[in-house]
């Protein structure tokens, strides 16, 4: 049984442009938005030309970003990445726009944050990583802010801001899950930000987060499962033990909701999963300020992204289980990087 997404005109017309995006060649729609995306190229070129040179911060800046439009994996690859950074020793800030946030100026993001201040993705990461997280309209402004804030920082990830040129950055990894780059074309005919280029620059590595290159450029292959659900108190509080395997909920009527730019991902890894579920995709971001479900609904599953939306929610007699990514970034990739961000210092010569 499929539950049946909201509709109005404008959903209506973005899922039409989403199947048009990601057909493997431009279908007619695309042909006829074709001519559409000309002012955009121009548009991008002008800001590009008019970009002040790029803000040189006091840190290495790794950037991380994609040449799609959404749901590419770029926030659990900035959160694998922040944790192998750790693991390295080092104290790694993250900096991001803070999409659907209601102010522009930067502003720190803390655990008892509102997902309408800060956005939803950065207060996943800081809750989860548990680093000095800023968001900000300027990416550069909200950098100079957490470095100057938190001067424990060596190094910076950036949650998007491929295409922030003013701000200076000593790696880009570019991420592409099974889609690719659809039917190739940018918007609004097709789902590129910007024209993939022919090779990559060399302080640009790529990353496939769903374990398969899906584009003609070499690149680094990530894992991604779900193993675990956790009860939505216990993912607040971190109460390993009341976590199930994923298997404890096969042979139950469950919802699976999921706020994401691509939801059918989330929907194939529990179908991979054995388990039976009702599907209910969500617009990107949905704020849940009501609970889309039923009040009697059981058992709702949901991603991390839509569990830090939920936990000042009343949720009645169901039972709300968040199933977060195990997401795997090869030691190799993180090495690549690593040498980018921080280079190995030359000997001074010797005096004769």
């Amino acid at each position: 049984m499929t539950a049946p997404r909201p509709r109005g005109l404008a959903a209506s017309i973005e899922a039409r442009l989403q199947r048009s995006w990601w057909r493997p060649r431009p279908d007619a729609l695309a042909c006829l938005l074709w001519p559409a995306t000309l002012p955009y190229r121009l548009l991008a070129a002008l800001v590009k030309l008019r970009t002040p040179a790029a803000r040189v911060l006091p840190v290495p800046v790794l950037v991380v970003g994609n040449h799609v439009v959404g749901g590419a994996g770029k926030t659990p690859t900035v959160m694998a990445l922040v944790q192998a950074l750790q693991a390295r020793g080092h104290r790694p800030g993250v900096i991001s726009r803070g999409h659907g946030r209601s102010g522009a100026a930067p502003m720190a993001v803390n655990a008892g944050a509102e997902v309408s201040e800060v956005g939803d993705e950065p207060l996943l990461i800081q809750r989860q990583c548990g680093v000095p997280v800023w968001v900000g309209r300027q990416r550069d402004v909200a950098a100079m802010a957490l470095c100057a804030a938190h001067p424990e920082v060596d190094v910076l990830v950036s949650d998007d801001g491929l295409q922030h040129l003013a701000l200076a950055r000593q790696a880009e990894l570019v991420v592409f899950d099974e889609r690719g780059i659809g039917n190739g074309l940018l918007l609004p005919a097709g789902p590129l930000r910007e024209p993939v280029p022919e090779a990559t620059p060399g302080n640009r590595r790529v990353l496939y987060t769903a374990g398969r290159a899906s584009t003609r450029l070499p690149g680094a292959l990530a894992q991604r499962q779900l193993q675990l659900a956790w009860p939505l108190e216990a993912w607040r509080t971190g109460k390993r033990e009341a976590a199930l395997p994923l298997s404890a909920l096969r042979g139950r009527p469950l919802l699976a909701a999921a706020g994401l730019a691509a939801p059918g991902k989330f929907f194939g890894m529990l179908g991979a999963a054995g388990l039976q579920f009702t599907p209910l995709p969500l617009p990107d971001h949905h704020p849940y300020a009501t609970l889309p479900w039923p009040a009697d609904t059981a058992d709702v599953l949901v991603t991390e992204k839509d569990a830090v939306k939920l936990l000042a929610r009343p949720l009645g007699a169901t039972r709300v289980w968040v199933l977060p990514l195990d997401f795997q970034v090869p030691e190799s990739l993180v090495a690549d990087l690593s040498a980018l961000l921080f280079p190995p210092q030359r000997p001074k010569p010797t005096a004769p």
